[in-house]
């Protein structure tokens, strides 16, 4: 007896419709590799997708619009949200209209996962400025869509097959990443061990970063790693997390890449995420678990 396995449904926000996003999608679903691998749903706007259509790749694919009975059965969906006029777009430019509809975009996937009606979602870069100009705050991807499932702690974590970092902090000043507490560290070490081990490593070896350079040479550079973090790491350890460090996230980065260590947290975003991208950029994704399924890239 053949039976046909449905295969996974993954959401994608074209991003702030003045960027690149609309056209990265494009050309990632004409690759036949990618888009093979699931039933995508494109989530923005119909009359661009004529536009990518025409200029960046011919795909074959349906339009729908949000009602109670969506179902997507085409390999590519449209999802139309009718958010923007073409005459609001101008590429390359910082517009409102664009931020708003593009963080439509992110609201209107999360929405479909939580439904069920897609089982994971990727997005595509908004335009931060673009969103402020509606007067509406959004520091991020991951604490905007960790609001909407309702979680009132996230954190973003880097992913790659060889590599994982959790951050302690992301879009802020180095100055407010500066003055990170014992508490918030000890919550990012239990939230990433969590994820690693949801992700199929069993007792994954966990290592944190020093907040200055050298680990602050036993208070020279900085008393941070004294007061805070090492603080954090021994709360972590008594409650059975395999955790170790402060350590210099120079080196540590490096013992990272080269096995020794699962899980690395790191305290603020560059920190993280310059390891990460020199490492390997293409195949690094900002990775979510939420009630919402998988949640990436950021």
């Amino acid at each position: 007896m053949n039976m046909t396995v449905p295969r996974t449904k993954i959401a994608i926000t074209i991003g702030d419709p003045a960027g690149i996003g609309p056209e990265v999608t494009w050309k990632a679903l004409a690759d036949q590799e990618i888009g093979n691998l699931a039933q995508w749903i494109v989530v923005g706007e119909s009359w661009l997708a004529e536009e990518l259509n025409a200029e960046v790749a011919a795909l074959d694919y349906e339009v729908s619009s949000v009602d109670g009975d969506f179902r997507p059965s085409a390999p590519i969906t449209v999802l139309d949200r009718g958010q923007l006029l073409t005459s609001q777009r101008e590429l390359g430019e910082v517009i409102a209209a664009c931020g708003a509809a593009g963080l439509d975009y992110v609201k209107s996937a999360a929405e479909l996962c939580l439904a069920g009606k897609a089982d994971a979602m990727v997005t595509a870069p908004l335009n931060k400025e673009a969103v402020a100009l509606n007067g509406t705050h959004f520091s991020g991807h991951t604490e905007y869509i960790a609001d909407l499932c309702g979680r009132d702690d996230s954190r973003m974590l880097l992913y790659n097959e060889q590599m994982r970092v959790v951050h302690v902090s992301t879009h802020c000043s180095l100055a407010e990443a500066a003055r990170v507490t014992k508490e918030r560290i000890l919550k990012t070490i239990e939230l990433g061990h969590d994820a690693v081990v949801r992700l199929g490593l069993n007792d994954p070896q966990n290592a944190v970063c020093a907040m200055n350079p050298h680990a602050g040479e036993n208070g020279m550079f900085g008393s941070e790693e004294i007061d805070r973090i090492l603080p954090a790491i021994e709360q972590a350890r008594a409650s059975g997390i395999n955790c170790v460090g402060p350590f210099p996230a120079d080196t540590l980065m490096m013992q990272a890449v080269r096995g020794k260590y699962d899980l690395v947290v790191a305290m603020y975003h560059d920190q993280g995420h310059v390891a990460m991208k020199v490492h390997d950029f293409e195949h690094t994704v900002n990775h979510i678990r939420l009630k919402c399924g998988q949640i990436g890239r950021g």
